[in-house]
């Protein structure tokens, strides 16, 4: 058995004091101001959703043929579900059957943030998993990378228009609609790290020692593509609320019975120019969600990467 020498006394002291000054990722990302306003306005935006019932609105489907097209802060009357009338406000006025636009942005609030959501989280799973496999297993990477490069030759917004048009509209099939174009591109970023971290010489190390491949991925490998994939997601939740927008608008996305903002504003494009307001209201919820998000993932960019974090 060989003696400990004062070097990897001084080595191990080091390493420990270098860990108890290591901070939890959150703590790091809130240093930076970007991180604070997105994360402000993205939590608005979840409140919004989350207490959209209470937020002074009624039934988003709700049509009502005599309060048709009223502009933006025009009293309306409408007849409950026990025959009495009721007056309210129309804050953002009302659509062409006479829906309350602001019900209908309110509640599409949840839609938007449930794609973005959900497509962020499926696209990381999938390509995180698939990534690793191809960045350590040698001879699956050529098969893995040709099929992702197959993929990614396919404009995205065409591939999810044509999986919309195969399946019927839906919230899930705009989803998985989305995440098929998404998952390349984290799959090209996990295995770009996992080709530089499997030289490491701890990663070396353990592969030494008999460690197996499983806890070699999960517990050496893996914790060192949490930072760019949070980062990753980001961008990919933004890009995924503008894209079922999108599909919304061209009317091959979410269902009309279902309040989106991109249906939202595809319905009131025809009278756009004498009704502004059926696309201005949705339009602006929907630019500032994605530049909160956009401004959040920037500041985490800049934060959790260390080739950044040393220009701040």
């Amino acid at each position: 058995m060989s003696a400990i020498t004062p070097e990897d006394v001084v080595d191990s002291a080091s390493i420990s004091a270098a860990s108890a000054k290591r901070k939890p990722l959150w703590q790091v990302a809130l240093r930076n101001p970007f991180v604070i306003i997105g994360g402000f306005i993205m939590l608005v935006m979840v409140a919004i959703a989350v207490l959209a019932p209470v937020l002074g609105t009624v039934d988003p489907t709700r049509i009502d043929p005599a309060a048709r097209n009223k502009k933006p802060g025009t009293e309306v009357t409408y007849r409950l579900d026990d025959g009495k009338t009721a007056k309210r406000v129309a804050i953002f006025g009302t659509d062409s059957l006479g829906r309350d636009v602001y019900s209908r942005v309110i509640y599409g609030t949840r839609v938007s943030l449930a794609v973005g959501v959900a497509v962020a989280i499926l696209a990381i799973a999938i390509g995180t998993m698939i990534g690793l496999i191809s960045g350590y297993v040698r001879w699956a990477d050529g098969i893995i990378m040709r099929i992702m490069d197959g993929l990614m030759a396919i404009p995205g917004i065409l591939l999810a228009i044509a999986l919309v048009s195969i399946w019927r509209a839906g919230l899930i099939t705009v989803i998985f609609a989305i995440v098929v174009p998404d998952v390349p591109r984290v799959v090209r970023l996990v295995r770009s790290i996992v080709l530089t971290v499997r030289e490491e010489p701890y990663v070396e190390g353990a592969i030494s020692v008999g460690t197996p491949t499983w806890v070699l991925m999960f517990r050496h490998i893996l914790p060192n593509t949490v930072a760019p994939l949070i980062v990753q997601g980001t961008f990919l939740a933004a890009a995924a609320i503008l894209v079922e927008a999108a599909l919304s608008f061209l009317g091959i996305g979410i269902p009309p019975e279902i309040p989106s903002w991109g249906n939202i504003m595809a319905e009131g494009r025809t009278l756009f120019r004498v009704f502004p307001h059926n696309i201005l209201y949705p339009g602006i919820f929907l630019a500032f969600t994605v530049l909160a998000i956009n401004i959040m993932g920037d500041g985490l960019r800049d934060t959790l990467d260390p080739k950044m974090s040393k220009k701040v």
